[in-house]
């Protein structure tokens, strides 16, 4: 077995997994009455389930970093030994899901000494820099082997260096012997769990996880994206935010041109995770009930006339969502790296469900957006938010906003952002961002809210909008805030008071996001590189008043890692 060296001393060990700095999600118990009053074959199917998503969450340790399973054996085989250090190691690798993150105020953790994230992941060689990367692509292509580059540049394939050329081999073969175990664990579920529809989609997951075709994953997004009435709730997740050597190919010029000529995209890697919980029924029924607006605001969209987007203005709009009480969440959806994922819609723009004919769907994870401590929560208005505005906080709008956002992924450009390069996803998250406060008084008006839940809405966003820490560019969900605050704060959507607390200009923040979401659209219509980083450079800025409430936050919360507790998933994989 390989040793490795610990990068933390014991002293940061012990302060960052302390309860005061390790926030902590709780899923589904094992005795929780969501669990227990499933029907049998169901409970015996969601055995299944989390065994498929431990096995995907194996793979996708790979894919983020080669050295992660040596790593994780070695901490496990120390901690046996009594090393403490170790053990708390242990701690924050099962909680990162890995090796590398950053944590809640930006800042890298590296948990051994000697293995530093790389651009590539673990999906590109790890001495492979962006110029050679960039050099050996230009000559392969002039050499010919067009189908060889293909094969490097799809989201699905793991790339390894074949002589002097590199080779891309579709993930699938690459994990073949774990893609076949989770495979016979879908089959399996599919053989208990009680809904037919269900039954169907995990047997074409299962079927696409044993052959390396993508037309097979697109028939089980297309089958999963219909799921709307399902007791139990099963996903391979597969998001490409972790590649950042992909995004580089659109800064060489004589590379983009020579991709252009061949009609080669380069799409960057996928991450993969795996989502498993119970369709909570309720829940569902609050999501459904902007549905009905959907082709409305699809009709509301800036410059909609110059794009096709997944929601059809004259059409039924092919969005399903559900509410889900989380059993557990393995790999990409589960890693704990200063946040974690609220919600998710899927699949992707660039997956081949939606070009033929699949729709998206949109799932809620429901014990993530819980909050916990009541008191910490008022804490931190206490400090950063007016007080005539307190009585317009409700951190149930924020779960409002997020289905706005999520929803807003559906709307606008549907194709070609994959020329934004690195920016790619800080833009479209922009979009989302805008999307969902854009339209907050159009849906007022149309009967979706009442009017003190546009204002609770509104002032919440913008409350929560504030950050602990600048992020690095890296961090799109965290560099779209500190733009939108800047945006914001120049067209006096806020204002930061002599107390030092933020008060927001109610009836101009909608006009404001409609703004910042027309200019945000054209960017992704004219798919122009240098027009998206010129415009992330100008707004990603950490200004005076940013780090004034940052340092607030600071003060309100010491939180700096983040883990959940699977008690559920953990008595099931036993």
């Amino acid at each position: 077995m390989e040793t490795f060296e610990f990068n933390l001393s014991m002293k940061e060990l012990e302060q960052r997994t302390h309860k005061d700095y390790l926030v902590t999600k709780k899923f589904l118990k094992a005795d929780a009455p969501e669990y227990t009053k499933l029907e049998e074959g169901d409970k015996k199917a969601l055995k299944h389930l989390c065994k498929a998503a431990a096995i995907i969450e194996k793979i996708n340790m790979q894919l983020d970093c080669k050295h992660n399973l040596e790593v994780k054996e070695f901490l496990e085989e120390e901690t046996k030994k009594g090393n403490k250090q170790a053990a708390l190691t242990k701690i924050l690798f099962d909680a990162q899901k890995g090796v590398n993150a950053i944590d809640t105020m930006s800042n890298p953790i590296r948990l051994i000494k000697g293995i530093d994230e790389k651009p590539g992941k673990g999906v590109y060689p790890e001495d492979l820099s962006k110029e050679e990367f960039h050099k050996v692509l230009i000559r392969m292509l002039k050499e010919g082997k067009i189908e060889e580059v293909k094969a490097i540049l799809t989201q699905r394939s793991v790339v390894i260096r074949a002589a002097e050329d590199l080779a891309g081999i579709d993930y699938i073969d690459y994990f073949s012997d774990d893609f076949s175990r989770a495979a016979y664990e879908l089959n399996r579920a599919a053989e208990l769990s009680t809904n037919e529809d269900f039954n169907e989609y995990l047997k074409l997951q299962a079927k696409a996880l044993r052959t390396a075709d993508p037309m097979l994953d697109a028939y089980a997004d297309k089958k999963w994206a219909t799921l709307q009435d399902t007791p139990l709730e099963f996903t391979i997740t597969r998001e490409n935010y972790e590649d950042e050597m992909t995004g580089t190919i659109v800064e060489n010029e004589e590379l983009s041109n020579l991709l252009k000529e061949h009609g080669i995209t380069p799409i960057p890697k996928d991450f993969l995770g795996g989502r498993v919980g119970i369709v909570n029924k309720e829940g569902t029924k609050t999501l459904l009930a902007i549905k009905q607006y959907l082709p409305t605001l699809a009709e509301n969209m800036p410059y909609n006339n110059e794009y096709t987007q997944t929601i059809s203005a004259d059409a039924d709009s092919e969005q399903t969502m559900v509410d889900v009480d989380m059993v557990m969440a393995g790999g990409d959806v589960g890693e704990y790296r200063g946040g974690i994922t609220l919600a998710e819609n899927l699949p992707n723009s660039d997956k081949l469900s939606l070009t033929i004919g699949g729709g998206r769907r949109n799932v809620y994870h429901r014990q993530i957006r819980f909050i916990s401590d009541k008191k910490k929560l008022q804490e931190r208005l206490d400090a950063i938010l007016d007080k005539s505005q307190h009585k317009y906080y409700l951190d149930e709008a924020d779960h409002w906003f997020t289905i706005g956002h999520e929803n807003a992924h559906s709307l606008g450009p549907k194709e070609g952002s994959e020329k934004l390069g690195k920016y790619r996803n800080i833009i479209e998250e922009n979009k989302a961002d805008m999307g969902a406060l854009a339209f907050v008084d159009l849906l007022t008006e149309l009967g979706m809210y009442t009017e003190e839940q546009r204002l609770q809405i509104i002032v919440t966003t913008m409350a929560d909008n504030f950050l602990k820490s600048k992020p690095t560019i890296s961090q799109a969900h965290r560099v779209r805030t500190v733009m939108q605050n800047k945006y914001f704060a120049e067209r006096g959507a806020y204002t930061i008071t002599k107390e030092g607390k933020i008060f927001v200009n109610i009836d101009k923040v909608v006009p404001i996001a409609k703004e910042m979401l027309a200019e945000i659209v054209r960017i992704q219509i004219d798919g122009d590189f240098n027009k998206a980083e010129k415009y992330v450079q100008e707004n990603f800025v950490w200004t005076d008043n940013m780090e004034i409430i940052a340092q607030k936050l600071q003060k309100v919360s010491k939180a700096l890692n983040g883990t959940l507790e699977t008690e559920l998933a953990d008595k099931l994989l036993s």
